[in-house]
């Protein structure tokens, strides 16, 4: 198989550890490694790093990013959100396959009438890209990514689904959690954190819709516990996202009698971050503090970010926690499937576990790219990555994968 170029976009948290992974492929000949950020020309001097080419390149630079993915076989793009779906208009355009963890369509939107139209805009990139004969694999990172090929392969254990649960969660183990007063600690971009915490929801309870506005989700009527032992304490899950929309994208829209999504913290945590949305700190639109004006959720996360109690310790773990759980009917007999994934920071690499799940995900996506594993054309969701294949690329990387099937009693909600 000819040697392979591979464009990565973003250098950040988890670039680092998508860029570790890649150029570990015998696939990969070359990365070409492109930031924002001048940092992104020191790039380590190691074995395996030799095949790392850095420039410097503005995200809103469409020009210079198109005569990038011309010289690539796929593109890994790990930038911040906003740059998701015109990237992958331009990869389309471009005619290159392109992996990114990112959503496309903005779950966060409120506005029906930008949602529809980002909706309108991922149909003609999926069009392009398929006449392209291009693969552009959205969603695949932990959650959304791995989550959404362990629900495939949980449902594809049952006949008739009437429960779905899936969790995906960072956090810090339990010893770590009690060293600040929020039991949390950052791995990944803090805006985005702030900004997840202010997201309107829906979940399935006894065959009803539930609505949660945006500021509601951490309120106690939408929150339960969940108990993973091998985590040594009870979480407090909080929906995040609209089940009924993978209720349909899994096709048990017509017999999932309770569904939801959802994060997890410690307890406590929800309280805070409830009463901080209800007072307006996570709210986009700016405000005149002074001379000023500054957006509420922009100064939380200054404010959280310039202290180091927030940040891991080089001897401290975090955890990721991807737990699907799903239950029905298999041959007449109640059945519930357990597919869980439990990964924890290597401390001799230095990679969190979000680094893990997230980085390396997209890296292996590029890999099943080029290695043909992954051979449909278009936009595709993670429900399209064959199992087996991912799962053992996971094990490569000590993120183990366990499952378990047993007598479902009836029991419907998380």
């Amino acid at each position: 198989m000819p040697m392979k170029t591979v464009l990565q976009l973003g250098y950040g948290m988890q670039g680092k550890a998508a860029l570790y992974d890649i150029v570990k492929s015998p696939l990969v000949s070359k990365v070409i490694l492109a930031d924002a950020s001048p940092q992104v020309l020191e790039v380590p001097k190691t074995p395996g790093f030799e095949k790392v080419e850095a420039v410097v390149l503005d995200a809103s630079d469409h020009k210079s990013m198109a005569e990038l993915m011309k010289k690539a076989d796929v593109v890994m793009e790990l930038l911040p959100g906003l740059f998701a779906l015109p990237v992958a208009r331009l990869a389309a355009q471009v005619g290159v396959s392109l992996v990114s963890s990112m959503y496309f369509v903005n779950p966060g939107e409120q506005n029906p009438e930008k949602r529809q139209a980002q909706k309108r805009e991922l149909e003609q990139i999926h069009q392009e890209a398929f006449s392209k004969g291009i693969t552009i694999l959205q969603e695949f990172g932990m959650d959304p990514g791995i989550d959404l090929v362990l629900t495939q392969n949980a449902l594809g254990k049952l006949e008739v689904v009437e429960a779905l649960h899936s969790y995906g969660a960072g956090f810090p183990e339990k010893e770590v959690a009690d060293k600040n007063p929020l039991s949390y600690k950052f791995t990944w971009s803090i805006i985005g954190v702030m900004r997840s915490y202010l997201r309107p929801a829906r979940y399935i309870k006894d065959s009803q819709v539930v609505d949660v506005p945006a500021d509601n989700m951490f309120m106690p009527e939408h929150t339960h516990l969940l108990e993973v032992p091998e985590l040594g304490g009870s979480l407090e899950c909080f929906p995040n996202g609209d089940s009924t929309a993978y209720a349909k994208l899994f096709g048990v829209e017509k017999t999932v009698k309770s569904m939801g999504r959802y994060i997890c913290r410690w307890p406590g945590h929800g309280a805070f971050w409830s009463r901080m949305a209800k007072c307006g700190f996570l709210n986009e639109e700016p405000i005149k503090c002074g001379n000023v004006s500054v957006s509420p959720v922009e100064f939380c996360a200054s404010l959280l970010g310039s202290q180091k109690q927030f940040f891991y310790e080089d001897d401290e773990r975090d955890v990721a926690l991807i737990r699907i759980d799903a239950r029905g009917y298999k041959e007449g007999k109640p059945v519930r499937v357990i597919n869980q994934i439990i990964d924890k920071r290597d401390l001799k690499t230095g990679f969190t576990s979000m680094q893990r799940t997230v980085g390396f995900t997209v890296s292996i996506g590029a890999q099943m790219i080029l290695d043909g594993k992954i051979s449909e054309k278009g936009v595709l969701s993670p429900i399209q990555v064959p199992f087996q294949p991912f799962i053992s690329e996971l094990a490569a990387r000590d993120i183990v994968f366990t499952s378990s099937e047993e007598h479902w009693d009836g029991r419907l909600d998380a």
